[in-house]
């Protein structure tokens, strides 16, 4: 190995100090935003609502232009939806992501393990709606149920989650197994 230029060895005085790693930056940062793609593309799938390229910026951590320009090309690949004009507001494209998550399903995984997945979730989802007695997560009222139920919110909140987790799982696994069916099917987001 060769030895590095003079300019970058230390002395023996500055041996001494110990380094600041306070000035350092935190590695957070260093490894995230590595792709500016993958900072808009991350930024994308926060959305739950109409956001402008600015908002999109704010939250990749990059500047408008960078943001005007992602939101064109994910436009264009179906990624995100533009829902107003002046100003562009755009909202993710969630019959794309789970076009997306049943393609991924069917190329990594054996019919013979989506059908084990979908009877797991399955019976996690029948479970979790006879403990609930109602039949879909949009008919409970979170702290009425736990005020009833005399159990904490968060614990309610926990389990009606994983209600809609299970639904939503059971829901990919389907259409991922029904080969035949159409993949433009809209599919409602559990979040």
């Amino acid at each position: 190995m060769d030895e590095p230029r003079s300019e970058l060895k230390i002395g023996a005085d500055e041996r001494t100090e110990a380094p600041n790693f306070d000035a350092l930056r935190p590695p957070a940062t260093v490894v995230s935003g590595d792709r500016t793609r993958d900072d808009f593309f991350d930024a994308v799938l926060t959305l739950d609502e109409p956001a402008t390229a600015s908002d999109v910026a704010d939250r990749a951590d990059h500047g408008v232009d960078a943001a005007r320009e992602y939101l064109a090309w994910f436009e264009r690949m179906g990624i995100v939806r533009q829902v107003t004009d002046s100003p562009a507001t755009y909202e993710r494209n969630q019959s794309y992501l789970n076009w997306r998550r049943v393609q991924t399903l069917r190329q990594e995984y054996a019919t013979e393990e989506l059908v084990d997945m979908l009877q797991s979730e399955s019976e996690r989802m029948v479970a979790l709606g006879d403990e609930f007695g109602v039949d879909a997560p949009a008919e409970i009222s979170i702290s009425q149920y736990a005020a009833e139920t005399d159990r904490s919110i968060e614990d309610v909140w926990d389990r009606l989650t994983s209600w809609k987790t299970a639904r939503r799982r059971v829901a990919l696994l389907e259409r991922a197994l029904n080969t035949g069916s159409s993949d433009g099917v809209n599919l409602q987001s559990a979040v």
